[in-house]
């Protein structure tokens, strides 16, 4: 995992995607990275525009540009000195996906930051197709902001299954939010336990099976985290018995995290299976924020 360079925030200018604009500003001044503003005007948006009668399309649009940059200035300059921040700025038309992707690119952003709500296309983006799409898409890390940031991050649960992007959403997790308490959390169950269940097999028995499944799964996050050299005052390791989605949730609540981190495929055909399980299921339901690391060589 590089370190954080650069940030990329693209923002709709609604009042929900400031929160993510905030966010982005939070996390540059802790990491120290270089933060620019993105804003798209929808292509299509613009297309419809200059389809209408009247001859003053340009015009409007023009108007548009304007409103546009002095928005984008106004929240550099409000936020900018609240965390002693810089940014840059970058207004251009497109297409809203294709649009984001191009400009982290030509930035070479090592984080995406996005509003989970907003208006117009970019609102939608996050409830629907679109979001799972750039997701699936972007070969960088992205961070779907859905509350005010009052502070840094405090605690991130950072879910874990062992594998090569389990290792990077560690990572991530620690670049992005460097002060945090890191609480590695895996999900068991016992070997062939629903077929247990199903054959009759006590009780007594199977909860040996899961004491020793759960014994196993705290020692694969103890070599995990002594291999980040985590130490007992920056980390915890939670093990916890069940489907992995409900697991998260319930421990996003219960351990009062506000970021969970979590790894997914990088582009290739396995993408969609990672997306639209659990990395899918706790975008969409988490109360928290949601930072999703790639491996983009995976596929």
């Amino acid at each position: 995992m590089k370190p954080l360079v650069r940030i990329l925030a693209a923002t709709d200018l609604s009042a929900p995607a400031r929160h993510a604009v905030a966010r982005a500003f939070s996390v540059a001044a802790a990491t120290g990275a270089q933060l620019t503003l993105l804003h798209v005007l929808d292509q299509m948006g613009l297309e419809r525009l200059r389809a209408l009668p009247g001859g003053s399309a340009q015009a409007v649009e023009q108007r548009l540009l304007d409103e546009a940059r002095q928005r984008l200035g106004q929240m550099v300059a409000e936020l900018g000195p609240r965390h002693s921040v810089g940014a840059g700025v970058r207004l251009v038309s497109g297409r809203v996906l294709a649009a984001i992707l191009d400009e982290a690119d030509a930035l070479d952003a090592q984080l995406v930051v996005l509003g989970a709500r907003g208006e117009g296309h970019l609102g939608r983006m996050l409830l629907g197709t679109t979001a799972e799409r750039l997701l699936r898409r972007s070969i960088r890390p992205m961070l779907v902001v859905k509350q005010f940031p009052h502070e840094a991050y405090r605690r991130v649960l950072v879910p874990v299954d062992f594998s090569p992007w389990s290792r990077l959403a560690v990572e991530l997790a620690r670049a992005v939010a460097p002060t945090a308490e890191l609480i590695l959390l895996t999900a068991f169950e016992a070997p062939f336990e629903a077929k247990l269940r199903y054959a009759g097999v006590e009780e007594e028995v199977l909860n040996r099976y899961l004491a020793a499944a759960r014994q196993e799964a705290l020692q694969r996050l103890q070599a995990l985290a002594d291999g980040f050299g985590l130490r007992p005052g920056e980390s915890r390791l939670l093990a916890r018995h069940g489907e992995a989605a409900r697991v998260i949730l319930h421990e996003e609540l219960e351990q009062d995290c506000d970021l969970v981190c979590l790894g997914k495929h990088g582009q290739g055909m396995l993408e969609e299976l990672l997306l639209g399980s659990v990395t899918k299921h706790v975008l969409a339901e988490s109360v928290g924020d949601v930072l999703v690391a790639v491996v983009p060589d995976m596929a």
